[in-house]
């Protein structure tokens, strides 16, 4: 899959990093970046290549032209917290019922 103009921009307002992050990040001219990003020149193969694996190692995962577009989300990490709101767990300590009567609860 190739990189867009768009696609970078989006990475990279994802991930808050500026030209000068994505540059430092993908050992990549900070000119090139810019002038990719407003389309005034496509970079070498490889430049993209350089400048997506960057912002996938970032934590950007790149969504593939699939009829709706093509686009970019944040990867999952694997330090939070996953809730699934359709369990509810009870701990042992909350089920007694120790509110007066008549307190609703």
């Amino acid at each position: 899959m190739c990189l867009s103009s768009a696609q970078c921009r989006a990475a990279r307002a994802l991930l808050a990093w500026s030209q000068d992050d994505l540059s430092s990040a993908a050992n990549v001219a900070k000119a090139t970046i810019a002038n990719f990003e407003a389309g005034k020149r496509s970079p070498y193969d490889r430049t993209l290549q350089d400048m997506k694996q960057a912002l996938e190692a970032g934590g950007v995962i790149f969504i593939p032209e699939n009829g709706g577009g093509a686009g970019v989300r944040l990867a999952k990490r694997a330090n939070s917290i996953d809730t699934n709101e359709t369990e509810t767990v009870q701990y042992e300590e909350y089920l007694e019922n120790d509110a007066p009567p008549g307190a609703g609860g």
